[in-house]
């Protein structure tokens, strides 16, 4: 009965833990006065934007602004209107502070404070950490099942799910990536990558989990249950990218795969006789609290670290068990077929 208990608890805690509400401080009178007072002047109070003056005929002065920053601004282009949301917001936020009222979010996202042009520096660094240890995960397991177990007479790898493998390492170092990307700089391009490789990885993550604890082996089988799965991924996907960008959808969609992902490893991991499978239970246990850290929207602490910041710091202990986890197991599995060759 201990993963159903579990299980019950995370439901419990999943639905007493939603999001905070938040009034809307881009709806503030001051703050849209002191925006459309800066496009105006290209000023907010003392601190003045060269790339807000504008010529005559409406062009930039001296051509596009951001050819004449530093390299590592260049390719974000702040423009004159995000640069006057993002100072007024930081006036307003003092302002507010300073009469003991709480953040309020902006466009829909919290306050954070820029550091060198990075919009959220703390899940910009963590992103990275994440990215750092998933190379590393996946590298120790690349060198494991390659050079340091026996294979085959055909030189492949007696672990059947050494290739799956492999393809989830590839997308969860992509999904890290455009994760730093995103966080760094939110625009829709970057918002959809973020959106899609974290989509796509958390459907390719569900299909291996089934595979593996259900043990299919088969390819013909596998397909035939990755198939649907893949399809229903892809519509998702395109349906963010080509016809809405719909938050709430893509939050009910990504969080159900992850508790059904979460759901199956636990059951596996109480049904089953696996030597590592207490490290399985660090991953389904550590992710549980994590996915409903991930629903308890707070503001950001000194204006860099929210819930979502922390969300990104969980996952870097549980990446760690899991491709621990993952490399224990090609060896109890290759262990095992070793001793049915001889």
């Amino acid at each position: 009965m201990g993963p159903f208990r579990f299980l019950l608890l995370f439901a419990v805690l999943f639905s007493l833990l939603r999001p905070l509400a938040a009034a809307d401080g881009d709806a503030d009178p001051l703050y849209i006065g002191c925006v459309q007072q800066c496009e105006k002047t290209g000023c907010v109070g003392d601190r003045c934007f060269q790339h807000c003056k504008f010529s005559s005929d409406g062009k930039p002065v001296d051509g596009p602004w951001y050819m004449h920053e530093p390299l590592y601004l260049r390719w974000k282009q702040w423009d004159c209107r995000t640069d006057c949301r993002y100072y007024c917001m930081v006036a307003r936020e003092e302002e507010r502070t300073k009469l003991g009222d709480k953040p309020v979010k902006y466009h829909g996202k919290w306050p954070f404070r820029r550091v060198y042009g990075i919009q959220e520096p703390v899940a910009v660094a963590l992103s990275a950490l994440n990215l750092a240890m998933q190379f590393h995960g996946w590298v120790s397991f690349f060198i494991l099942v390659h050079y340091k177990l026996p294979l085959r007479p055909d030189k492949k790898t007696y672990y059947e799910y050494t290739g799956l493998w492999h393809i989830y390492g590839i997308l969860s170092m992509n999904a890290w990536l455009w994760s730093a990307v995103f966080h760094s700089r939110a625009v829709e391009l970057t918002e959809k990558l973020d959106f899609s490789s974290a989509v796509a990885l958390l459907g390719f993550t569900l299909i291996l989990a089934i595979l593996r604890a259900f043990n299919v082996r088969d390819e013909a089988t596998r397909v035939m249950i990755s198939a649907p799965l893949i399809a229903f991924v892809t519509t998702h996907i395109m349906y963010l990218n080509f016809y809405e960008l719909a938050y709430g959808l893509n939050r009910i969609v990504c969080t159900g795969m992850g508790i059904i992902h979460l759901l199956i490893w636990a059951i596996w991991a109480g049904a089953s006789n696996h030597p590592a499978r207490w490290k399985l239970w660090a991953v389904v246990v550590g992710g549980g609290l994590a996915m409903v850290l991930e629903t308890y929207d707070f503001p950001p602490y000194m204006g860099y670290v929210d819930a979502h910041a922390l969300w990104h710091a969980t996952r870097i202990p549980i990446t760690f068990f899991w491709w621990s986890f993952i490399r224990d197991d090609a060896e109890f599995r290759t262990s095992a077929l070793l001793k049915k060759v001889k």
